[in-house]
């Protein structure tokens, strides 16, 4: 077998239209304007820097290192792009950090180290409305926090028994609208009342309008409520079952038979002012209002009695003030949420979270928003690359991108004072 050998084809061809299509949101320009200016003598421009970052994760690798290890060769004859060696990303991305913040709770003496970076949020926020982000839309906001497990210098004992970072996350469908770093010993309910308003206060600068927001049980707070309830028309939060919490149970007179799967569960709703023995202790009685309590039991299988409602069940309970839908239709509506589960593991299998690079919190909160915004690039990529290329769905994972559309042989020829791509292979791609 005779092999002949051609140092200038690269097996990443796709990736070509990807940075194309980069040019054409113009994010070179918007780079520019929101982050620090360069010197002139600067040989790495932020486009420089950004876009082979993101072409890591665009061709399959999963840290910057690929950058000088696995895609050097493949990449430095690319006319999109100038390849900086990994150092100098990391260097560029140290400066971009902030310093952390210290904070203290009321009850108890541990400190909790939070990391917010409004530049780099704001930066995502531009780049979104680049992707025909439509703004006259009714958004609906979910927030999460996940644990990042790593054995970094300054990362901190979490409630999973493994030390490592607590980001707390909005999405707004697929997209990363907001991330706010935090350290393993700050669970998702730590001073989320703060972290919520820092969120909503920036995307009312950036005219995103919330009108829908929907969290798991760390946000069942009344400050966490009051806030959230002064920025958005309708709430569902999953209310933590406690005695108060029970003893509305034990009310609702008016339980419906629902089918889950092969279980019958009953689903009964009530009125509900929650907080109140809260509200009274520090004097915020202002804050109480009535709200829907929408609950859900089935049968326990092992059938112990609950203490406060000497019934064999267990419930689910969604705590809204949206008395418009049905039942159905706010369990449907909230269950919803269950989606960005996937996103956390897209972000930490596909974009790197998995493998975060620095050793300090601060640092790693400019990995995490870069990252972000290359998950954001891509859900608009294959969703506009799908439309143009008939193999390829815009629900496909970026592995599976990767194998149909970006590993095809490629290379530049310079001809008739033009750079031109010349594909090896049956690339139906409308440009």
């Amino acid at each position: 077998m005779k092999v002949l050998k051609s140092s200038e084809i690269s097996p990443f061809g796709g990736l070509n239209f990807v940075l194309k299509e980069f040019e054409t949101l113009n994010l070179a320009n918007l780079l520019n304007e929101n982050l620090p200016c360069l010197s002139p003598q600067s040989k790495y421009k932020w486009k420089d820097i950004l876009y082979s970052f993101w072409s890591v994760f665009f061709c399959g690798g999963d840290c910057i290192e690929d950058l000088s290890g696995n895609f050097n060769d493949h990449l430095k004859q690319n006319p999109f792009i100038n390849i900086p060696s990994p150092d100098r990303v990391l260097e560029r991305f140290k400066k971009l950090s902030l310093p952390k913040e210290i904070f203290s709770t009321p009850r108890g003496n541990s400190t909790h180290e939070f990391s917010f970076n409004n530049p780099l949020n704001r930066l995502n926020l531009e780049i979104l409305k680049q992707l025909k982000f439509d703004l006259n839309e009714k958004f609906t906001l979910d927030y999460d926090n996940t644990l990042l497990f790593n054995n970094k210098a300054d990362s901190r004992w979490s409630y999973k028994n493994r030390s490592g970072y607590c980001p707390g996350v909005g999405f707004i469908g697929k997209n990363v609208v907001f991330i706010e770093n935090r350290n393993g010993n700050s669970d998702a309910k730590t001073l989320q009342d703060d972290t919520l308003a820092r969120m909503f206060a920036l995307l009312k600068e950036q005219n995103i309008k919330v009108h829908a927001f929907r969290a798991d049980g760390a946000s069942y707070h009344m400050d966490i409520i009051d806030i959230v309830s002064k920025n958005v028309e309708k709430l569902y939060i999953r209310a933590r079952m406690n005695d108060t919490l029970a003893r509305e149970i034990i009310s609702i007179d008016n339980w419906t038979a629902v089918e889950l799967g092969t279980e019958t569960a009953y689903r009964g709703e009530i009125e509900f002012i929650p907080f109140i023995n809260t509200a009274k202790r520090h004097k915020k009685q202002d804050k109480l209002k009535t709200y829907r309590l929408i609950v859900t039991k089935i049968e326990r299988t092992d059938k112990q009695i609950d203490l406060f409602t000497n019934e064999s069940c267990n419930y689910s309970a969604i705590l809204t003030n949206d008395f418009e839908k049905t039942k159905d239709e706010v369990v449907h509506f909230y269950n919803q949420r269950g989606a960005i589960e996937k996103e956390f593991d897209v972000l930490k299998n596909d974009f790197g979270w998995n493998n975060i690079p620095f050793s300090k919190l601060e640092q790693n909160t400019v990995f995490l928003l870069f990252t972000a915004i290359c998950r954001n690039l891509y859900g608009y990529i294959i969703q506009v690359f799908s439309i143009r290329f008939k193999y390829l769905s815009a629900s496909f994972r970026i592995k599976k991108f990767i194998f149909r559309f970006i590993t095809i042989p490629a290379k530049w020829i310079r001809n008739a004072r033009q750079n031109k791509l010349k594909i090896y292979g049956n690339l139906c791609f409308k440009t």
